[in-house]
C-alpha cells in the first residue's frame, strides 16, 4: 500500500497546509488572525497564497497549530493528520490544548517585545 503525503509541496501549497492545521486546531479565521495580530484578510490572503508571512509570524504559526515550521513550508515534518485521519478529541482535552497554544503565542509574543526593549537598551547605552 503506498502511502500518500497529502500535504508534500507536490500536493499541496502553503495556503492548503495553513488552512488544514488551523482547521485541525479547531481554529477560526477570526480567532487564528486575532492570537498571532494580524487582520482576518492578511490570513484569508495566506491560506488562499496570496501573500506570505513574515518569519516570526511563521514561527507564531507553527507553535499555535501545533506543527512543525518545516511542515509549515514544505509539507514535510510534524503536521496534523492526513484527512479521514483525524480522531475526535474530547471537549476538555481540547479546551486544554487551546490553553496551552494560547500560552505559546503569548509567549512568542512576548520574547518578541523583549528583543525589541533590548534592542532600544542597547541603542540608548550606545548614545549615552
Amino acid at each position: 500500500m503506498t502511502e500518500t503525503n497529502w500535504f508534500s509541496e507536490d500536493a499541496a501549497t502553503f495556503g492548503d497546509r495553513l488552512a488544514a492545521a488551523r482547521e485541525a486546531a479547531g481554529l477560526q479565521q477570526k480567532e487564528l488572525a486575532a492570537q498571532i495580530g494580524v487582520k482576518v484578510e492578511t490570513l484569508i490572503a495566506w491560506e488562499h497564497d496570496l501573500k506570505e508571512p513574515r518569519a516570526n509570524r511563521l514561527q507564531m504559526l507553527s507553535g499555535i497549530l501545533g506543527v512543525s515550521l518545516s511542515w509549515l513550508l514544505t509539507g514535510d515534518g510534524e503536521g496534523p493528520t492526513d484527512p479521514g485521519d483525524v480522531d475526535v478529541i474530547p471537549d476538555d482535552i481540547a479546551a486544554i490544548l487551546t490553553e496551552i497554544r494560547a500560552v505559546r503565542t503569548q509567549i512568542v509574543q512576548r520574547t518578541d517585545r523583549l528583543a525589541q526593549l533590548e534592542k532600544r537598551l542597547r541603542a540608548a547605552l550606545k548614545d549615552s
